[in-house]
């Protein structure tokens, strides 16, 4: 197997946590999509209860903060992803009302009906879309919204080399349609569904990674690990150049029956 065809998920998750720690963004978005996403959700007040599953390092929770009013829960796999969410809640002066805690989105400790509102953005994949809608359910008031971003195809056919990076990325990519009608069937109205610019992708995620990529190569010096991480970003950095007309982040928003 060839260093570009590898599959992240073959590479050291403390290297992947390294790298993207150094990152604002762990997957593709930006401000403005975020509030953007956050004008289809009503009713939210002081009293509300938000949980950002998969939160990183927080960019986007210190947008809904700002924002939203509410007490917002992050959460994340990584120590350090979630040390570096608090750091920035003290330094934003929202610690009284955001908080990062490590945890898995398999097993969310919350009680059945206590969130007024999901959030994820980039991160449901790591569970699965279909899977975290029908899990996730529970802990929604009834009434509440779940609001993803999700990598999704734009079209019923692609070609073969793209369909299969993200076959073997990501198994439950699906087109906006299917992705809708999953949404649907495990209980939520499909409030709103757009398609993330292409800066979100260009601006917000890969260029900032040039820098960081030179940095981790540096410190890494001789890792061979290291080193074909880097190639697999690359290379899928230059497959969403060659191909982003056929794929893109979708965000889904749905209100709990």
């Amino acid at each position: 197997m060839s260093n570009e065809n590898k599959s992240i998920h073959e590479f050291d998750f403390d290297l992947i946590c390294e790298y993207f720690s150094t990152v604002e963004r762990q997957g593709p978005g930006s401000p403005e999509v975020t509030l953007k996403a956050l004008s289809f959700i009503d009713n939210l007040n002081s009293d509300s209860r938000i949980a950002d599953i998969g939160c990183g390092t927080g960019g986007q929770t210190m947008v809904l903060a700002k924002h939203a009013p509410g007490q917002i829960t992050g959460i994340d796999l990584f120590l350090l992803f979630i040390d570096l969410f608090n750091l920035d809640a003290k330094r934003f002066n929202l610690q009284d009302r955001v908080k990062g805690i490590v945890g898995s989105m398999d097993q969310l400790p919350f009680g059945n009906e206590e969130l007024d509102l999901i959030w994820s953005e980039g991160a449901i994949y790591n569970i699965g879309f279909e899977r975290g809608l029908n899990e996730w359910r529970k802990f929604l008031k009834t009434g509440g919204y779940i609001a993803v971003s999700e990598v999704s195809w734009f079209t019923d056919e692609r070609p073969a080399e793209i369909e299969a990076f993200w076959q073997d990325a990501y198994q439950g990519i699906d087109t906006i349609p299917n992705k809708v009608m999953q949404m649907q069937n495990a209980g939520y109205i499909p409030v709103a569904t757009f398609i993330l610019p292409e800066n979100c992708w260009t601006e917000h995620f890969y260029a900032p990674q040039v820098v960081a990529q030179e940095n981790f190569l540096e410190k890494h010096a001789g890792n061979i690990q290291a080193e074909e991480f880097i190639a697999n970003q690359r290379y899928e950095t230059n497959l969403y150049h060659k191909y982003k007309e056929f794929y893109g982040y979708v965000f889904y928003i749905g209100k709990k029956i």
